[in-house]
């Protein structure tokens, strides 16, 4: 069986600017997953290793370049969900976390919990960097930019991550569908993977990932059905934003309803998608 990958960097108006590095970012992540599946690796491995890249990279909302709330602190969310097994784990609100996808991880296979939030997920983290680690801008960031990756490994497990920094300016302690199982993740090896990004509010009261699988699975639907139908109840109650998803044959769907969405894809017989 082949593997494929998908991944996001952020739905919304897309900023011209570092286009050329933001595009080098996610292809260097695509890289990242492909070398872990090119070896027979699983596909949690895979997603992980795309995000932590993109975490990173500084230039998308999620680990180092992550927003600031309306205090003007860092507070960054993640999740990580294995297809095979239904094990998810995500930690919420964290500030001074390098790698939030890799604390997620730990959650999901060192703990018998699904998420851990603030000071207790630093503490079990133990990444801990300091303030001047995290790029701040001196303009206003977008509301989106939240990155995420899917993956179908040889094996045929899949798998979904998603990081954020949340909404610029939020309100202290918010938290958005990024670390949220059903929200802004989801992974079934009956179905399929979703990560999302865009409105995370509207992500979380209409179920976006899990909506996906649902409508798979109870209505028959093709993945690009289902995902295409998810983002048509996000709009019905004033939502934006995309997803990427790949099912359990290794099709994909990377739709969204916002002005764009940063994503790209690729498969062992090397077909290659990149939109930054």
């Amino acid at each position: 069986m082949s593997w494929t990958v998908a991944l996001h960097g952020g739905a919304g108006v897309l900023s011209r600017s570092r286009k050329k590095e933001k595009k080098d970012a996610l292809l260097r992540a695509l890289d990242a997953a492909a070398a872990i599946l090119d070896a027979k690796g699983g596909a949690v491995d895979a997603v992980a290793a795309a995000v932590v890249v993109l975490e990173d990279s500084g230039l998308f909302n999620a680990g180092r370049g992550a927003v600031c709330n309306a205090a003007g602190a860092h507070e960054l969310d993640a999740s990580i969900m294995d297809g095979a097994t239904l094990q998810a784990g995500g930690v919420a609100g964290v500030r001074r976390v390098r790698n939030p996808v890799l604390a997620a991880l730990r959650v999901m296979r060192e703990t018998p919990h699904v998420l851990l939030i603030g000071a207790g997920a630093e503490r079990f983290a133990r990444q801990r960097v300091a303030e001047a680690y995290f790029v701040r801008s001196k303009k206003r960031a977008a509301r989106h930019g939240t990155v995420g990756a899917v993956a179908l490994d040889a094996n045929g497990n899949l798998a979904a991550a998603t990081s954020t920094g949340g909404t610029s300016a939020k309100l202290p302690g918010r938290v958005g569908d990024s670390p949220l199982v059903g929200a802004g993740t989801y992974a079934d090896n009956a179905t399929c993977a979703v990560s999302g990004t865009g409105l995370g509010e509207a992500f979380m009261r209409t179920a976006l990932a899990y909506d996906v699988a649902a409508r798979m699975r109870y209505l028959g639907e093709s993945l690009p059905r289902a995902a295409r139908a998810a983002l048509r109840g996000v709009a019905a109650i004033g939502g934006d934003g995309g997803l990427v998803a790949v099912d359990r044959r290794g099709r994909i769907a990377m739709p969204f309803n916002s002005p764009g969405m940063a994503r790209a894809s690729l498969s062992a017989r090397g077909r290659r998608q990149v939109e930054p």
